[in-house]
């Protein structure tokens, strides 16, 4: 597991794409009272955009990233239920920090709903500080910043 590619998602991985995506957040549904946002995305535009990396033979996770003027923006992490436990969040997001530091990018940032408490548990132990927590339109949502040495 340690040594799977992360590479940019092909149009052929869409479904995949979609598929982990459901995988990863149909849980939180009822928790949160409505669909997450990742589940809404347009996926084939992402994955058209450049901004889909994938891991895993077949695809088990993900990440959306945008780069923004002095930060990468971590949209979407996403690791299929079957994959957990196995390293690929954390393969993840070392990669999003290089490839923030490849463009030049001082910092990564992100949020996650306030309900998605695990997150809240995660990000903090891969150098993530919470910056705010507020509501944008229907979503509660925790913003956090890694800043890059």
């Amino acid at each position: 597991m340690e040594d799977e590619e992360i590479r940019p998602a092909r149009a052929a991985d869409v479904p995949v794409v979609e598929g982990v995506i459901d995988a990863a957040f149909r849980p939180y549904i009822e928790r949160i009272g409505r669909v997450p946002q990742p589940m809404e995305e347009d996926h084939a535009a992402n994955v058209a955009a450049g901004k889909v990396f994938v891991t895993g033979e077949p695809v088990t996770g993900l990440v959306v990233v945008e780069a923004f003027e002095g930060h990468l923006f971590l949209d979407t992490i996403a690791v299929h239920p079957s994959a957990h436990g196995r390293g690929v969040g954390r393969r993840l997001l070392r990669f999003v920090d290089a490839r923030a530091r490849a463009l030049g990018l001082p910092e990564v940032r992100l949020y996650t709903n306030a309900m998605m408490w695990e997150n809240q548990r995660i990000y903090p132990k891969y150098g993530y500080e919470l910056v705010e927590r507020r509501a944008d339109g229907p979503y509660d949502r925790v913003h956090y910043r890694k800043r890059l040495p």
